[in-house]
C-alpha cells in the first residue's frame, strides 16, 4: 500500500451502512461497509522492550502526516456544519494571579442540543458521549491501529481494522480541533482502561508530535458503557505544567521517573519517560486500576508529545457533587455565563480544585501504591 496525501483522504467518498440501537454493543457488525481514512503506526511498538524516544516536538509548519490529517478532517467538518458554534470566538483569559489558571467564556458549551434529525447523529453530547451507529456519521473522521511496515501509513479509504482507535469530533468542542477517541475491540468498545489503549492513544500524541495538542482521560462514571478519551489543541501550556515538581522515583535504567506535583491545589503525580514508554504505561495502568478498585476518581492529562502524563487524584465522589474534568484539574476552566467569566478569581478557582482533592493521607498511599508497583515492573 502506497502513501497517500491529506488532500486525497479529503477527496474520497465515505460509505456507511445503517445499524440498529441492538447493534451497539457489536462494533465490528455496526462498522461493517464503512470505509474511513486509516493512519496505521509503522511497526515499532511503544510496548515493545526497545527505547522509543519518539520525535522532538516540530514547529507547527513542519506537521506531522498525522496532525495535518485530524486538522484536516476537522476542518472539513467544520466546514460542512458539524459543530454547534465556532469555538475560535470564545473569549479566553488569564485569572489574575500566582496560578495564571485559564478561563474560557462559553455560553453554548454543555448546551442539551435536540438535533433535528437523531437519526443522522453518532455522538450526542453531553457530559459523556453516547455512540449511536446510524446511517450518517459525520461526526466519525478516522481511524488509527498498528500497521506492520517500517513507516507509517495512510489510506485514504479503508476498512476499521480491530483493534483501531476511532477518532470522533466533539461537535461541542472545548477547544480548537476537540475529539474523542475510541478505542474499539473485535466485538465490542473497550470498558476498561488497559496497556493496549492507553499505548494506542499515548503513541497517537507522539505521531501528532504537536506541542499544542494534550489529551485527557475521566475516570469512567458507574454505568459508562465504553472507554474514552478526549483531545485537542491549546495555544499554551495549562497550569499546572508550569508548577514545580519533586521526583520521588526514578528508574534511571529505564527513563523512567514518579513526581509529585508541589504548592498545587489538587494532588497530582507526573509519570515521564524518555526511553521505553512500555514501562510507564503499565505502570500508570496498574495504578489507575488499583485507584478505580478503592473508588478513587482520577483524571489523566497527557502532553509534551506523549513523554508526560499527568496523574490527578480526587475525593470519592458526594452524592450530591461531580468530579471535576482533566482540564479544570490542570487549570482551564469553563464559564457559561459572562457574569461568571467576569467575576471569576484565583481564589475561587483554588478552592474548586482543592475541595475536590485527595488528603494528604491518602496522597500518601498513593505514593507508596506508586513506588511498589514500579519498583515490580523496574526489575
Amino acid at each position: 500500500m502506497n502513501m497517500v496525501t491529506v488532500k486525497q483522504v479529503e477527496d474520497d467518498t465515505l460509505v456507511s451502512k445503517v445499524a440498529t440501537h441492538e447493534q451497539l454493543k457489536c462494533p465490528r457488525f455496526c462498522l461493517q461497509g464503512i470505509r474511513i481514512p486509516l493512519y496505521q503506526f509503522s511497526s515499532q511498538c511503544l510496548l515493545d522492550n526497545s527505547p522509543f524516544e519518539g520525535l522532538p516536538c516540530i514547529p507547527e509548519e513542519e506537521q506531522s502526516i498525522l496532525d495535518s490529517l485530524l486538522l484536516a478532517q476537522w476542518e472539513d467538518r467544520v466546514w460542512k456544519g458539524v459543530l454547534r458554534y465556532d469555538v475560535t470566538t470564545s473569549e479566553i483569559k488569564v485569572i489574575c494571579g500566582q496560578r495564571k489558571f485559564l478561563a474560557q467564556l462559553n455560553e453554548e458549551w454543555g448546551i442539551n442540543y435536540m438535533p433535528k434529525h437523531e437519526e443522522k447523529k453518532i455522538c450526542s453530547q453531553g457530559d459523556l458521549p453516547a455512540f449511536k451507529w446510524t446511517k450518517h456519521h459525520e461526526e466519525l473522521l478516522f481511524c488509527v491501529a498498528s500497521g506492520e511496515m517500517l513507516k507509517p501509513e495512510l489510506i485514504p479509504s479503508a476498512a476499521v481494522p480491530d483493534g483501531a482507535v476511532l477518532i470522533i469530533i466533539n461537535e461541542i468542542p472545548v477547544e480548537y480541533g476537540h475529539v474523542f477517541l475510541v478505542p474499539c475491540g473485535s466485538d465490542s468498545f473497550y470498558r476498561v482502561l488497559d496497556a493496549r489503549s492507553l499505548e494506542m492513544v499515548a503513541r497517537v500524541a507522539v505521531e501528532i508530535n504537536n506541542c499544542s495538542f494534550r489529551m485527557f482521560y475521566d475516570c469512567p462514571a458507574a454505568g459508562t458503557s465504553h472507554l474514552y478519551f478526549q483531545a485537542c489543541y491549546f495555544p499554551s501550556p495549562l497550569p499546572v505544567e508550569f508548577t514545580p515538581v519533586d521526583t520521588f522515583f526514578r528508574d534511571g535504567r529505564r527513563g523512567m521517573c514518579i513526581s509529585c506535583v508541589t504548592d498545587y491545589p489538587i494532588k497530582t503525580l507526573l509519570f515521564e519517560s524518555n526511553q521505553k514508554v512500555k514501562i510507564m504505561v503499565e505502570v500508570l495502568v496498574e495504578i489507575c486500576s488499583c485507584l478505580q478498585e478503592k473508588s478513587i476518581p482520577y483524571n489523566l492529562l497527557i502532553s509534551d508529545c506523549g513523554k508526560k502524563m499527568f496523574l490527578f487524584l480526587q475525593l470519592q465522589k458526594l452524592s450530591n457533587s461531580r468530579t471535576l474534568s482533566a482540564w479544570e484539574c490542570g487549570g482551564y476552566f469553563l464559564f457559561k455565563s459572562t457574569s461568571e467569566f467576569d467575576q471569576a478569581t484565583e481564589e475561587a478557582m483554588l478552592k474548586k480544585l482543592s475541595d475536590v482533592s485527595l488528603d494528604d493521607e491518602g496522597f500518601e498511599v498513593v505514593k507508596q501504591l506508586c513506588c511498589s508497583i514500579a519498583d515490580k515492573f523496574s526489575g
